[in-house]
């Protein structure tokens, strides 16, 4: 009896699967809404009834009963990069000549695909269930929102067809148009705010804590590469989608190959004039070199693969009128000048003001409060004024002239030197404080969760925070004496704060906003010194010395901890117990001066793991092949960089003479 109910419950399944398929994935139904919730309801009938027949990948499952908590961040076991961007046939041409000559060869060809506008998505199957779904965040951590995407039924549970026991997907999550526009009839009548377009749209849904929510919001999913696999699939790009097809995930339909560029360009050129039938928003093109076995040679920039390239369409510009121009002042000091405009609908958001960038530009534009301009949005993401009509300037209008005083602080103003900018110069200007605390509390610097703009605006209005060190002197009395404060909010910002505390030296550094210091930079700091005490020390030839510390960046960093106002910080920084030392993960200098590339599948590490382990015993590793390498570290089927290695008479090594080289 119990054999017969569980087989008709995983008929039940497969039906359900195979109809879920048909119309997310293929737009092919072939039943009826009625007749798909009869199969529905009887297989979540017999599921109440028989809870230990219930799996993770049941399609009753898909919307989790309660909200969770908060998202947890995971690493990509591969780092999904980002892509760079063109915007015309000559830089697709220049595209294509970078990698004929990277590969010399022109032997190879293309497959272009829409380039759907939504939220990079990690899908990871494990034995064909999934069991992770992870947003891009900085490229090496996401979130985890595997609880939203089992919502999104063109993602399917289990995978057909025999996939590799490990499988990352990557693809794009976005909210069709029709599903858009009805959302946002419901806000409205709600009297809730709009959502500005699709892509926000789908990125707030799939931050939802509540599933329940998100289900409702008809997200969709189309795959487009490959993550991490316990095996590969295909010997194209082209191939791998088919593969995945099979798998039962959608690719998208309008996706095709090019024997050459041109052939590219005649397609670029086919969807400018059709991507506004499409039901979901397209920014344009992603062109990719069709053959798997040319990556690693093309190798990447560090933020980009050199295979791929994003084709981008001119943006949509529309009219408007100056209604005043406003100043704004920044964590560095920096005026920036703002147009506000009568609200203009442009390109799917309606704009209300675009930055002038610097009073230079002001004078080249000749732009005046009540002007017509021309506005269109940059990459369809950031409005900018391209064109004045001064035909149509009012005869009164009157230059725009750069203020000699901080419009905040009153503080007299100075030009940079060499620049464009013009800044406030005083250190205790409360804008850029409040600014320079917004970047610091950041989540790429040091992540002080629950202190939101709204917060820092009160805290230093209210003289509780003048400098960075401050926030760690706050308690619970202050907090509470602000606005809208309960005693549950105060605590989790008090808990953030002293969370911050533990944050590696890399983030410090990024957060103390030094000009020119990113985050990348800053790694390489805390790397190199292992503390803020020694890089204190520091002088501009040592800062020099170090690659990618150029002449420029090593003055600004010379000078910042040459600054007493900012030495006063640090040290009040370290007696709050703010961490300033780099952990220490070389164990050993073995294989200090040697460089090393990886390629192919290892037996028992997987790459970012033998990588961290070259690092940790002195070594370097490198993307690409080249003279100055010293050992190709080689698994099972190695590609193009063994060729390379061969050629070059670069020393190739298994994984077990490395293993001997460490002494393992």
């Amino acid at each position: 009896m119990k054999k017969d109910i569980s087989e008709k419950i995983e008929s039940l399944r497969q039906q359900i699967r195979k109809h879920d398929y048909l119309y997310y994935v293929e737009n092919k139904p072939l039943i009826s809404d009625q007749e798909y919730d009869h199969l529905f309801s009887e297989l979540k009938k017999l599921e109440q009834q028989h809870p230990e027949l219930i799996t993770s990948d049941s399609p009753t499952q898909r919307v989790a009963g309660q909200p969770i908590e908060g998202f947890k961040q995971v690493t990509h076991a591969i780092p999904m990069l980002s892509i760079d961007n063109t915007y015309s046939e000559e830089e697709l041409k220049a595209f294509d000549r970078r990698v004929a000559k990277l590969l010399e060869t022109s032997n190879y060809s293309y497959v272009v695909e829409l380039k759907i506008d939504g939220v990079a998505m990690s899908l990871r199957y494990e034995n064909g269930i999934l069991v992770l779904g992870a947003t891009r965040g900085d490229g090496t951590k996401g979130d985890d929102v595997t609880h939203n995407i089992k919502t999104i039924k063109a993602i399917p549970l289990r995978l057909d067809d025999n996939p590799p026991d490990i499988l990352e997907v990557r693809g794009e999550v976005y909210m069709p148009k029709k599903a858009f526009q009805k959302l946002n009839e419901a806000k409205e009548k709600n009297g809730e705010p709009l959502f500005a377009n699709p892509r926000n749209a789908a990125a707030g849904s799939l931050k939802q804590l509540d599933p329940k929510i998100t289900a409702k919001r008809n997200l969709s999913f189309y795959a487009y590469s490959l993550g991490e696999t316990s095996k590969s699939i295909a010997k194209t790009h082209f191939e791998n989608l088919e593969k995945l097809k099979k798998f039962g995930l959608p690719v998208n339909e309008h996706t095709q190959r090019a024997k050459d560029i041109e052939e590219v360009i005649k397609t670029c050129a086919k969807f400018e004039k059709n991507r506004f039938t499409l039901d979901y928003q397209i920014d344009g093109l992603v062109i990719k070199v069709d053959e798997l076995k040319y990556y690693d040679t093309l190798g990447t920039t560090g933020r980009a693969p050199r295979w791929c390239m994003s084709y981008k369409y001119a943006a949509e510009q529309a009219k408007t009128k100056v209604l005043s121009i406003s100043v704004h002042v920044g964590k560095t000091g920096i005026i920036t000048p703002v147009a506000n405009f009568e609200p203009v609908v442009l390109a799917g958001t309606t704009v209300k003001r675009a930055s002038l960038h610097n009073f230079d530009e002001i004078e080249r534009l000749d732009i005046r409060v009540g002007d017509s301009v021309i506005i269109e949005k940059a990459g369809e993401i950031i409005p900018q004024v391209v064109e004045v009509k001064k035909e149509h300037r009012h005869k009164d209008a009157k230059s725009f002239e750069p203020p000699d005083k901080c419009p905040v602080c009153g503080s007299k103003t100075e030009k940079d030197p060499a620049g464009v900018y013009i800044r406030c110069v005083s250190t205790s200007c409360p804008a850029q404080l409040k600014e320079k605390l917004r970047y610091f509390a950041g989540r790429d610097q040091m992540d002080i969760e629950n202190l939101g703009p709204a917060l820092i605006e009160q805290l230093v209005d209210k003289g509780l925070v003048k400098d960075f060190s401050d926030l760690y002197k706050l308690d619970i009395f202050a907090m509470l004496s602000l606005e809208r404060m309960a005693q549950k909010s105060a605590q989790k910002v008090l808990d953030g704060i002293e969370k911050s505390k533990s944050q590696p030296l890399g983030r410090l550094l990024a957060a103390l906003g030094i000009l020119h210091v990113g985050a990348q930079n800053a790694e390489i700091l805390a790397s190199h010194f292992g503390s803020i005490d020694a890089l204190q020390e520091a002088g501009e030839q040592e800062l020099t010395a170090i690659e990618q510390i150029g002449p420029v960046l090593a003055k600004s960093i010379y000078e910042y901890f040459h600054n007493e106002n900012n030495l006063k910080v640090i040290e009040k920084l370290i007696k709050a117990g703010v961490n300033t030392k780099q952990k220490k993960t070389q164990k050993s200098d073995v294989l200090s001066g040697k460089t090393f590339v990886i390629t192919g599948t290892l037996e028992n590490f997987k790459r970012d793991e033998i990588a961290q382990i070259i690092k940790e015993n002195g070594g370097k590793v490198a993307s690409s092949v080249s003279k100055k390498t010293d050992y190709v570290l080689t698994g099972a089927e190695a590609g193009s960089k063994l060729e390379k290695a061969n050629q070059l008479g670069v020393k190739v090594i298994s994984e077990k003479d490395f293993l001997k080289m460490i002494g393992k």
